[in-house]
């Protein structure tokens, strides 16, 4: 292994014990929320532009998953759908595309929205947090705070991302993302906050099952399809909680 990989890698574990000290706090809180929502018979969703939606789905109907993860789909913003690619760049600056989302989802009062944002910037996930919070849903959001700081807000508010959060997870990655750099190259390359992100969703989820058990509630987790049983096993637990899953 090249030495630069090595350096990624090590990058990448240093970024996340940082996130296992310094944000367990809020995955604490964040956690809580969602076990709260799961007890009232609410519901929790997770939404990201571009590539942040991959943290997303990375929890979404999946082996070992918690099952009550729905994801947000908005046309032009979400698994890099559209062609060209760089559209998704424009349409999540989109100022008022947020309330189309919203709008067109059966979010209601006391379920949990996930916003991932890295650079807190942009007009579409600011706005889905503020629209989402003023109608009582619970907040919870995952960025960069250095990288937020260190940007222009690009909505008319002048707010970031992480102003309309009820809970802010910090990815711990830094400006731009990138971590490496080499001589003949004057950037930086190789990202970290795909898989910073994903690992705070997956600590998400990991602290809502956990809890749940703790209070005697047993959670529905998927298993594996692949597995002897396994589809008889989603098949029937996806029946059960149906009016709180809106991926199938």
């Amino acid at each position: 292994m090249s030495k630069l990989t090595s350096e990624y890698i090590e990058g990448v574990i240093t970024l996340l014990k940082k996130i296992e000290i310094e944000e367990a706090s809020a995955i604490d809180q964040a956690s809580q929320l969602m076990v709260e929502a799961v007890e009232k018979g609410n519901r929790i969703f997770g939404f990201g532009c571009s590539h942040s939606s991959l943290p997303v789905q990375d929890v979404v109907y999946r082996a070992g998953g918690f099952m009550l993860m729905n994801p947000i789909y908005a046309p032009g913003i979400a698994h890099l759908d559209v062609h060209p690619t760089t559209m998704t760049s424009g349409i999540e600056k989109l100022v008022g595309y947020a309330k189309v989302i919203l709008d067109n989802q059966p979010i209601q009062p006391g379920d949990v929205l996930i916003i991932i944002s890295v650079s807190g910037r942009n007009a579409v996930p600011i706005e889905l947090a503020q629209l989402a919070r003023e109608r009582g849903v619970k907040v919870i959001g995952v960025t960069s705070r250095k990288y937020s700081q260190g940007v222009e807000s690009r909505h008319p508010s002048g707010k970031k991302m992480h102003d309309f959060a009820d809970v802010v997870i910090d990815n711990k990655v830094e400006k731009g993302d990138a971590m490496l750099s080499m001589d003949g190259l004057n950037t930086k390359f190789t990202p970290a906050s795909g898989i910073t992100s994903a690992a705070i969703m997956h600590c998400l989820t990991t602290a809502t099952i956990e809890k749940l058990l703790q209070k005697g509630i047993t959670p529905p987790v998927f298993i594996a399809a692949n597995v002897d049983g396994g589809a008889e096993h989603n098949q029937k637990l996806m029946a059960e909680y149906r009016d709180r899953i809106f991926y199938i």
